[in-house]
């Protein structure tokens, strides 16, 4: 198993790496690979997935079905497989995974990693909730993890630096169809769109967010509430495909305010409700293929925080410095999220979550910084999974359990084997 030379990026492609990569297709190909640190499809946005410089290994080629339990709705398999193909396999079958996340091609292992979050957080919790069993590629050993241990709070959310996850045990939860019954209202403007969130019983429930309206519309956006249900609907259309590095106006001002109205116009004054294919209530993007290259060559960047519930008008001041910037893309997202969090640096709390893209330019990345400080002030968090632009102190404030995970840390990989260039930049890994 050999590494080879290889360029590569994150999915915002704002942040790049150069260094050696080995691709195993066989959980018995590890035995001839030094420790180094793993990833999947490399659907973070910034730098989690990147070694600048080192080695690496991609995890996608692990990607089988191991065994099912349809008596326990247990599942194993290997960490590449990506979360959309369990949802495809197992609804026909009458399961689902508990929690997915925006885009199905994620894998298995980096929702570990992450410890990703769905549209039914506040109802489900994490992904690492969810975990059975983990089994974990710690320098030639394979290590079972299991739930309530301290490396399991470790492993779970935390970016891949206790070894490399070959394979883990899902439990699944049962569902009724393979369709959504999804609801769609309109929010007119912050308050509104934050009661319709917070009265909200649906299974899985996300705000799209208008993050161009300003003055008395600011905070408007589109309510989804979604069931899945029985019925027949039209199949989802192959995924398109952007060809070329978009020119860099075409996420300009004028047009992403004119998509915007137009996205929010769409929906009726009085709602509706509508029959879709799963796929595109879970993964809506995932129907344009390389859909991160409509942000040009540069790249783009994702700003996601979460605040308490009590902060809510902390976060509406940050919309509303957005809103006013001009910089913001159509690609926006509020979310209520619950308390449910598996590990030490999970990223959720009880609160609320914004999520928004920014094309890669001066002006955005300092108006992400301004909205990070904003974010420590409110007493809420950055998402690694996002993150490429914060600060090492700015973080570690937000993440109280980080010496635990150092510790674990420290244990399982003495030699810094797994380190990565987010874990350096925020010097995570450091008492």
């Amino acid at each position: 198993m050999a590494f080879k030379h290889t360029e590569y990026a994150g999915w915002g492609r704002a942040l790049r790496a150069s260094g050696t990569v080995a691709r195993p297709d066989r959980a018995s190909l590890l035995a001839a690979l030094d420790p180094a640190p793993a990833f999947g499809m490399r659907r973070s946005y910034g730098d989690a997935a990147l070694n600048h410089g080192g080695r690496a290994i991609d995890m996608s080629g692990l990607d089988r079905f191991l065994a099912f339990d349809a008596e326990t709705g247990i599942l194993e398999l290997e960490a590449g497989v990506r979360i959309g193909e369990v949802a495809a396999a197992f609804a026909p079958r009458g399961f689902l995974p508990a929690v997915m996340p925006g885009t199905g091609f994620a894998t298995v292992g980096g929702c570990i990693a992450q410890d990703v979050h769905g549209k039914n957080h506040h109802h489900a919790g994490s992904f690492g909730a969810h975990v059975a069993e983990i089994t974990l590629w710690q320098s030639g050993t394979l290590v079972p993890v299991l739930p309530g241990t301290p490396l399991f709070r470790a492993t779970v959310g935390g970016l891949g630096q206790t070894g490399a996850i070959v394979s883990a045990k899902l439990r699944l939860v049962p569902c009724k169809g393979t369709v959504m019954l999804v609801t769609e209202r309109r929010a007119r403007d912050w308050n509104h769109h934050l009661s319709l969130l917070d009265s909200s019983t649906a299974t899985y429930t996300v705000g799209w967010i208008d993050a161009t309206a300003t003055g008395a519309s600011l905070g408007r956006g589109i309510v989804e509430e979604g069931e899945v249900a029985r019925g027949l609907v039209k199949k989802r259309a192959k995924a398109a495909k952007v060809p070329m590095d978009a020119p860099h106006f075409a996420l300009s001002a004028p047009i992403v305010r004119a998509f915007n109205a137009a996205y929010y116009a769409r929906v009726p004054a009085a709602g509706r409700t509508v029959v879709r294919p799963m796929a595109d209530f879970f993964f809506p993007l995932d129907k344009i293929l390389d859909w991160n290259r409509l942000y040009g060559k540069r790249g783009f960047h994702q700003f996601q925080c979460v605040v308490p519930l009590g902060a809510a008008g902390a976060l509406r001041a940050m919309l509303d410095r957005i809103a006013t910037s001009g910089l913001a893309s159509p690609l926006a997202v509020l979310k209520r999220m619950g308390p449910g969090r598996a590990g030490y640096l999970s990223f959720p709390m009880e609160g609320y979550t914004l999520a928004v893209d920014f094309p890669n330019r001066a002006a955005a990345r300092d108006l992400i910084r301004a909205l990070e400080a904003d974010t420590a002030e409110a007493g809420g968090r950055l998402y690694f999974a996002k993150d490429a632009l914060a600060e090492g102190a700015r973080i570690r404030a937000m993440y109280p359990e980080l010496p635990a995970w150092q510790q674990e840390v420290a244990k399982a990989d003495p030699a810094r084997a797994y380190e990565t260039d987010l874990v350096r930049r925020l010097n995570l890994r450091n008492a």
